[in-house]
């Protein structure tokens, strides 16, 4: 699904990725390990469009998406849960799940009922302020809001952070429905390592800027992953 070669990204004079390559297959989850710093949510914006890559070949699906801006790589199906969630605060529940509209043609512009299946609290919660939810209520909702665009290449950056531990194991328990449905790829960044070690097909260790270890869960221990999180 996606294939991705010698990623590069500056902020300004600073180069932050240096020639990053990736692949992520369609039905697993590529997860995306590192200390904080370096790098992995600039991957994820780097391949959601959200901040232009410098250099670099992405193919999504066999097709070079060039250098497309956040809205038009959504449309092409690239859907992203950022960290911190970037829920709407003043718009309901429904209202920040009708934005993934924006993606759809008209005629599939309705929340489907396997949405309220994997997140049951947000059919409750219909006309309640995104802003008012709980921490782990708002990332139940980026996430569905993701999906509702039904993405080919969803990429979750840190879906556990501040998160309470029930809502963790639903989310894992959403990641891992979502890859047995086999329609799509996922890239995982995650800093708790039981979380993504438990869900990961393939791992990706970053390391200021580069791929530091990489390889399919059959290649890798748990400890050799560990022990390159931890350097």
């Amino acid at each position: 699904m996606l294939h991705a070669r010698g990623l590069t990204l500056h902020y300004g004079s600073s180069q932050i990725l240096n020639g990053v390559d990736i692949d992520a297959d369609k039905g697993a989850v590529t997860c995306v390990m590192g200390t904080n710093g370096v790098g992995k949510t600039s991957l994820l914006k780097a391949l959601s469009g959200t901040h232009t890559r410098s250099k670099g070949e992405y193919l999504l699906d066999g097709e070079e998406v060039g250098r497309l801006p956040a809205h038009a790589l959504a449309k092409k199906g690239v859907g992203y849960v950022p960290q911190g969630r970037d829920i709407f605060p003043l718009l309901t529940v429904q209202e920040n799940l009708e934005t993934g509209f924006a993606c759809l043609p008209s005629s599939d512009r309705r929340i489907p009922d396997e949405i309220f299946d994997l997140f049951p609290i947000l059919k409750e919660f219909l006309a309640r302020r995104g802003g008012d939810l709980s921490g782990g209520q708002q990332q139940q909702l980026a996430i569905a809001r993701a999906l509702i665009a039904k993405p080919r290449l969803l990429l979750l950056d840190e879906p556990t952070e501040g998160i309470q531990p029930n809502i963790i194991q639903q989310i894992g328990r959403v990641i891992e429905y979502l890859r047995e449905k086999g329609e799509m790829a996922i890239i995982l960044v995650e800093q708790y390592f039981d979380f993504a070690y438990g869900l990961g097909d393939k791992f990706y260790v970053l390391e200021r800027g580069e791929v530091r270890l990489s390889g399919g869960r059959h290649d890798l221990t748990r400890d050799r992953i560990m022990q390159a999180v931890s350097v």
